[in-house]
């Protein structure tokens, strides 16, 4: 029957002895029900987004940059329950990942595909070691993931120009280490910002181009181009009208021709036309949209210029909670990932934090901080350690 597959995996099967207990969650068999063994395909178009929001867009792409370049620079730790390392193979693996990218270009890399596409891929190639070689971060667009009777990946498939590679992820090391946004109704991908703020998008470039149009045509709301003839007659024979629309393109439109005196014979009258309400909302209408792209990001708007943001009293406050509420939460998402995704292969429970003390916006937060668990009697060292985010002292409880 279809559903045998589902009578298995209950009480009445059960595991031979000695075979250790496999978990697993219940309902991933029927996840995985319909597409078991074949290509789970992303249903978005992330090229064409990030073409529209991020390549044509100047909001996006600040926005994208500004998240990404500030989350790369942020200073990171090595870290376990006992002791903070200076030195540590982990921490000299990501300062270099590979010959081509330093730790900055990796994971500004890395945060720039999760915030595009709401996925982001990273490939461990093997060392000589436990500790992979090398770290190479793959576009999302290239990449399908491939679920497994319980709903998990067992393998992503890497294609490009009709060639495509097939990682194994049945293994103890697992070669890829698979980041995503959270989205509600797909099991396997990640929901991007992007995705989110597409409508804004669509509307602020739009309105960009009704800009340009507008400088096409001298910067000046149209007109219309009146014809009475002598006996009366109000239509242009073809060659006529064919001649006045060559004469208006070649020498009355676009930015050289502004201001350009128009010459009209056999009775052709200019009537010039004022800018509609809706022409006059334009502007407001592209700053709205901005707004929402910036705020689908976790950008404060002030931070890119946008006027009419009046969120944060100032500049400081602005870039504070930029840090606080979009910066350092994806960091410490994606940080936490990389560092179990790596624990697994090493076998070393080590952690990659950021060092929160080290970061300029958090300075005033962390001075307060420090200054309240300092003047804290009823604390023990241990205990401040721990609130502090520090590692416990050697030989402590």
């Amino acid at each position: 029957m279809v559903f045998d597959f589902l009578k298995r995996g209950g009480p009445a099967a059960a595991a031979p002895v000695g075979v250790p207990e496999t978990k697993a969650s219940a309902t991933g068999r029927v996840v995985a029900f319909a597409s078991s063994g074949r290509v789970a395909w992303s249903p978005r178009d992330a090229v064409s987004l990030t073409r529209a929001g991020f390549q044509g867009n100047p909001v996006g792409f600040r926005a994208v940059k500004m998240v990404a370049e500030a989350a790369a620079a942020l200073p990171l730790v090595v870290q376990d329950a006992d002791r903070r390392y200076d030195l540590h193979p982990l921490g000299a693996l990501l300062a270099r990942p590979n010959p081509a990218q330093g730790r900055a270009e990796l994971f500004e890399a890395l945060y720039g595909f999760l915030l595009l596409s709401g996925n982001a891929y990273v490939e461990a190639v093997p060392g000589a070691g436990a500790l992979p070689g090398e770290l190479h971060v793959l576009r999302p667009d290239r990449m399908a993931l491939v679920p497994g009777p319980d709903g998990w990946p067992v393998a992503y498939e890497y294609s490009v120009g009709g060639r495509a590679h097939r990682f194994d992820m049945t293994g103890e090391a697992q070669p890829i280490c698979h980041l995503k946004g959270f989205h509600p109704q797909d099991d396997h991908y990640g929901l991007s910002p992007l995705q989110a703020a597409a409508v804004a998008v669509d509307v602020h470039n739009a309105a960009s181009s009704w800009s340009k149009a507008l400088l096409d045509n001298a910067a000046r709301p149209s007109g219309a181009i009146v014809y009475r003839g002598q006996d009366g007659q109000g239509t242009l024979s073809p060659d006529q009208y064919d001649r006045l629309l060559s004469e208006m393109e070649s020498h009355h439109q676009g930015a050289r021709n502004a201001g350009r005196p128009m010459l009209l014979e056999g009775g052709l009258d200019w009537k010039p036309m004022g800018f509609s309400p809706s022409d006059m909302e334009f502007h407001e209408t592209k700053l709205a949209a901005a707004r929402e792209i910036a705020v689908a990001f976790g950008v404060p708007p002030m931070l890119l210029g946008i006027p009419g943001d009046a969120t944060y009293a100032n500049y400081q406050e602005a870039n504070r909670a930029f840090y606080r509420l979009t910066v350092l939460p994806m960091a410490q998402k994606v940080l936490a990932d990389l560092s179990f995704w790596l624990s697994g292969q090493t076998g070393e429970a080590v952690e990659v934090k950021v060092d929160l003390d080290q970061v300029p916006a958090l300075a005033v937060e962390r001075d307060q901080l420090w200054a309240r668990v300092a003047a804290a009697p009823f604390l023990t060292d241990e205990e401040k350690r721990v609130l502090l985010g520090l590692p416990r002292l050697a030989g402590g409880a």
